[in-house]
């Protein structure tokens, strides 16, 4: 329970479509209360690590930090639900802090966009064409020409999602790293990615863009028929979940190092 000198957390739920996320999110709110999202001390998703994601960045004008409660298929991102003395469990959780990518690119027509992602940036053909895109590590061509489905940037907090699913390295939450793995890759066979530093800046220019389209996506957002994308650490946000005591984030992910 909260103590008597300590004022109640305002929190701002926020669930998933699924019934019982829905229904737990009527409970909690009926019972702790359900504050706008620009007078909130905190966030509670409720839902799997999509819902996560979309809290986190719903967080990040204000930097509120998110805790998350489990009702989707994995929720790697995600605390145990329990209804029970939220108030305290909240005060006594543990923060993990990351930063976002930041993606630039410009499409073929010649418009320009820009998207955060908290998991990845990854580049996905569009059509039957096999993807050809030329990949430079901070102004320098590393690769000339990557023949594959795709190819991502991950961080270490998204490198046990969409990149581990990959075959990309699951990457320690300390790490100052970012994993660049391809996505099936035919040409160069033997090339299984790179570990880049976290203050790299990579360019993917997209070879013969009209006739083998490129989509952008960072984390759900989509981008279609891009001519290049630009991928950085965003150090200007800071991020932070919170985790029950005994099981933070960092210790999930060296957990995963581990599953068989």
């Amino acid at each position: 329970m909260t103590s008597s000198t300590e004022k109640p957390l305002k929190l701002t739920f926020i669930a998933s479509p699924r019934p019982a996320a829905q229904a737990a999110c009527d409970t909690l709110t009926a019972r702790y209360g359900q504050a706008d999202l620009a007078e909130a001390d905190m966030i509670v998703a409720l839902g799997g690590d999509g819902t996560m994601l979309e809290a986190l960045h719903k967080s990040m004008k204000r930097g509120l930090p998110v805790f998350g409660m489990n009702f989707g298929s994995v929720g790697f991102l995600m605390n145990d639900f329990a209804e029970d003395d939220l108030q305290t469990r909240l005060r006594a959780a543990e923060p993990a802090q990351i930063h976002p990518l930041k993606a630039r690119g410009e499409r073929i027509d010649g418009h320009s966009f820009e998207a955060l992602a908290i998991n990845e940036v990854s580049l996905l053909r569009e059509k039957r064409h096999t993807a050809k895109i030329r990949i430079s590590v901070d102004g320098r061509v590393r690769l000339e020409e990557l023949a594959a489905d795709g190819v991502m940037v991950a961080t270490p907090a998204g490198s046990t999602a969409y990149n581990a699913s990959a075959h990309g390295p699951i990457l320690p939450l300390s790490s100052s790293v970012l994993a660049l793995t391809p996505i099936s890759a035919f040409r160069p066979r033997r090339w299984r990615g790179a570990l880049i530093g976290n203050d790299s800046k990579v360019r993917f220019d997209v070879i013969d863009a009209e006739l083998r389209p490129v989509s952008a996506v960072a984390d759900s957002r989509e981008f279609r028929e891009v001519a290049w994308v630009e991928v950085e650490t965003d150090k200007d946000h800071t991020l932070t979940m919170l985790f029950d005591p005994g099981r933070p984030l960092g210790e999930r992910i060296l957990i995963e190092q581990f599953q068989t």
